[in-house]
């Protein structure tokens, strides 16, 4: 009577990487998507490791896109603030 215990899923970071892509940085955001439905795919297949390190490389390239956009913004605002004073 005792079922297999499941393994929780690895979070996929699906919505992060699609913001990333719209308001941070395009490329980085597109191979942040891809790995995050990699890390649904596995999921979905119960493949923990292959979904863990999915998921893993989708966090990393949406931080890198998030800081990235940030930066770049940043250095937009100051040279516009820069150019009307």
């Amino acid at each position: 009577m005792n079922s297999p215990q499941r393994v929780s899923a690895a979070p996929s970071y699906l919505g992060w990487s699609i913001f990333n892509t719209l308001c941070c940085c395009l490329p980085v955001g597109i191979a942040a998507i891809v790995y995050s439905c990699k890390a649904q795919n596995a999921n979905s297949v119960e493949e923990s490791a292959a979904a863990m390190d999915a998921s893993r490389t989708a966090k990393i390239l949406n931080v890198v896109g998030l800081v990235f956009g940030l930066i770049l913004m940043t250095i937009c605002i100051a040279l516009k603030a820069a150019g009307e004073v």
